[in-house]
C-alpha cells in the first residue's frame, strides 16, 4: 500500500529520507519553514560573494557516493567535486603544520615536526582505517534499537576501544603537543571533548588523512541543490515557507499537522526538524523525553559564525584554516565543563575562493569565520563585534597581513540566529555529541515509542552529528518506515 508521508524539515537527513521513502513508492511531501531548502545548509549570496552559511567541509566522499549510487546516479552527475590541495593549515604561535593531500605528504610534516612521529602516524592511520570500515559499513547502518547491533566480530575484538578515549590513544603515540592538537581535531566534528569520545572514534582521522577533505565546486550548497533535485525526480513534493505548528494525534496515531494553520492528513509523519524542537509540536502525554532529559545531554558545540566580503586577495591561507595559537584544552572547558564565552578562543577560517573563482567577485575574498562556544549562552551585538575584533587581530599577526581596512561587508549567526532559524535546541550548531553514553542505542530512537506512526531523523537521533551521519540517518529511518507500514 502506498502510504501519503509528510516530512517536516529539508536538511540532509530530511531530503535523504524523502528520496529513499519516495523510490519504495510512498507519495512523500516535505514542509521546510524556511524560504529555502537545506535545514542548517544554507546560502548566503551578497555583492557577488557566495558563502556557505552552514556545513562548509566535504568529508567522506564515499558516502555520498553511496547515496547517489542507491538511485542510479553519481555525484557528477549533478555537481563538480575537487580535492583539496593542501587539505587545510593550522596555524600555531609559533608554527604552522599543512596538512597534505596524501598521506606521503602528511608524513613528511608529522617527521618535520617530531622525529619518527610518522612511523606511529601511519600504524595509528592504519587502524583508524579498520574502525573507519567496520563504522561505516556495519555499525551506522544500524537503525539504534538494541545493543546487541553494536556486537559484531568486529566490535567484540575492539570492545576497549568503546572505554578508552581518543585522547588516551593519541597522547600515547605522541609526544608534540601540536600533533596531539592535529590529531583531536576531527572528534570536534561529533561534538565532544577528546577526552569524552571513545577510541573507536579515531575513524575520523581516517576520514581526514585517509580520504582527503573536498569541495564541491559553488560551495556545499550544490549538494543540497542536487538532493532536491533528485528528491523531486523522484516525485517528492517540497513546499517551502510551510511552518508546522501542530502534530496531532488520535488513539496513539498521528492523524495530521497544522502547517501554515490549516490541517493536512497523513499516514506518517516523519520530522528532520530539531528533535527537541519536534516533540513540543505534541500534546505533552505524547513526548518520549521531558525537558530534564534533554538538559541533562551533552549537547555539540554551537557557534558564532562571520560571513565577510573582502576587497582584496589573501595571502599566506588555505582554502581551510584552523587557528590553534592559544589553549584547545582551555577552550573545550569553556565549552563543555564551565560554559561561558572563551577567554582566547580558536577558530576556523574558510576562504572557498581560494580555490574556487565561483564563490567571489575577481580580485576579492569570500571569507567565512567560526568560533565553537557552548550551546546557550548570552548573545548579543556586543559580544560578537567584541569576538570579530579578537580573531581578525590574531588572524592578521598570523597570516602577516592587514584585512580589517578591506572589508566590504560583515554579517554574523550565532546562538539566537541558531533558534529563530532552525528551532535549534539552546541554539546548538552540531545536534547532540557522541560521547560513550550518547552513542546507538542510547541516542534519541528513530521511531517515537508513544506514537505508532511518527518517526525522527537528523543529528540529535542516530547516527550521530555531521553531514554524512545525517544522510545515512535519512536512509536508516526511510527503512524502518518501509519495513513497519509497507510490508
Amino acid at each position: 500500500m502506498k502510504k501519503n508521508i509528510a516530512i517536516i524539515g529539508s536538511g540532509f537527513s530530511a531530503l535523504s529520507a524523502s528520496c529513499y521513502l519516495s523510490k519504495y513508492g510512498n507519495k512523500v511531501t516535505v514542509f521546510e519553514k524556511n524560504e529555502t531548502v537545506g535545514g542548517r545548509c544554507r546560502q548566503l549570496i551578497k555583492d557577488g560573494f557566495t558563502f556557505d552559511i552552514g556545513p562548509s567541509w566535504y568529508w567522506m566522499p564515499d558516502v555520498f557516493d553511496t547515496f547517489f549510487s542507491d538511485f542510479n546516479k553519481k555525484t557528477s552527475d549533478y555537481y563538480q567535486l575537487d580535492k583539496l590541495s593542501p587539505a587545510y593549515k593550522i596555524f600555531f604561535e609559533d608554527d604552522e603544520i599543512t596538512i597534505g593531500d596524501t598521506m606521503e605528504k602528511i608524513c613528511e610534516e608529522f617527521e618535520r615536526i617530531e622525529s619518527g612521529s610518522s612511523v606511529s602516524l601511519k600504524k595509528f592511520i592504519k587502524k583508524a582505517g579498520k574502525n573507519y570500515d567496520i563504522a561505516i559499513n556495519k555499525v551506522v547502518l544500524k537503525p539504534g534499537i538494541s545493543p546487541l547491533e553494536l556486537i559484531t566480530p568486529e566490535t567484540a575484538i575492539r570492545v576497549d576501544q568503546f572505554f578508552k578515549t581518543i585522547s588516551n590513544d593519541v597522547r600515547k603515540r605522541f609526544k608534540n603537543p601540536k600533533l596531539i592538537s592535529t590529531l583531536e581535531f576531527p572528534v570536534l566534528f561529533l561534538g565532544a571533548k577528546p577526552n569524552k569520545t571513545p577510541a573507536f572514534y579515531n575513524f575520523m582521522n581516517y576520514a581526514d588523512f585517509g580520504l582527503g577533505t573536498w569541495h564541491p565546486k559553488g560551495g556545499m550548497y550544490e549538494v543540497i541543490k542536487a538532493m532536491k533535485k533528485l528528491a523531486e525526480e523522484l516525485g517528492v513534493t517540497i513546499n517551502t515557507n510551510s511552518a508546522v505548528s501542530k502534530i496531532d494525534i488520535t488513539n496513539k496515531n498521528v492523524k495530521s499537522i497544522t502547517v501554515n494553520n490549516k490541517r493536512k492528513e497523513f499516514d506518517i509523519v516523519l520530522s528532520g526538524a530539531d528533535y527537541h524542537h519536534s516533540e513540543t509540536l505534541l500534546d505533552e502525554e505524547h513526548r518520549q523525553y521531558s525537558e530534564s532529559y534533554w538538559s541533562k545531554k551533552t549537547f555539540a558545540p554551537s557557534s558564532l559564525l562571520f560571513y565577510v566580503g573582502l576587497d582584496k586577495k589573501l595571502k599566506n591561507v588555505e582554502h581551510h584554516n584552523l587557528f590553534f595559537d592559544t589553549s584547545f584544552e582551555t577552550h573545550a572547558k569553556e565549552i563543555y565543563d564551565d560554559p561561558k564565552w572563551p577567554e582566547d578562543p580558536l577558530f576556523y577560517a574558510n576562504f572557498p575562493s581560494q580555490t574556487d573563482k565561483s564563490m567571489a567577485p575577481e580580485g576579492c575574498e569570500t571569507c567565512f569565520l567560526l568560533i565553537p562556544i557552548a550551546p546557550g549562552i548570552e548573545d548579543t551585538p556586543q559580544l560578537r563585534q567584541h569576538y570579530f575584533d579578537i580573531i581578525i587581530k590574531r588572524f592578521e599577526t598570523l597570516t602577516k597581513q592587514d584585512v580589517k581596512n578591506n572589508v566590504i561587508f560583515k554579517e554574523s549567526f550565532c546562538v539566537k540566529d541558531f533558534i529563530k532559524e532552525y528551532n535549534s535546541y539552546k541554539g546548538n550548531a552540531y545536534g547532540m555529541a557522541n560521547t560513550l553514553l550518547q552513542t546507538a542505542f542510547l541516542r534519541p530512537k528513530l521511531k517515537s515509542k508513544k506514537v505508532n506512526n511518527l518517526y525522527f531523523t537528523g543529528q540529535l537521533t542516530v547516527p550521530g552529528p555531521g553531514v554524512p551521519p545525517a544522510l545515512i540517518s535519512g536512509k536508516l529511518v526511510a527503512k524502518l518506515i518501509n519495513k513497519h507500514h509497507n510490508n
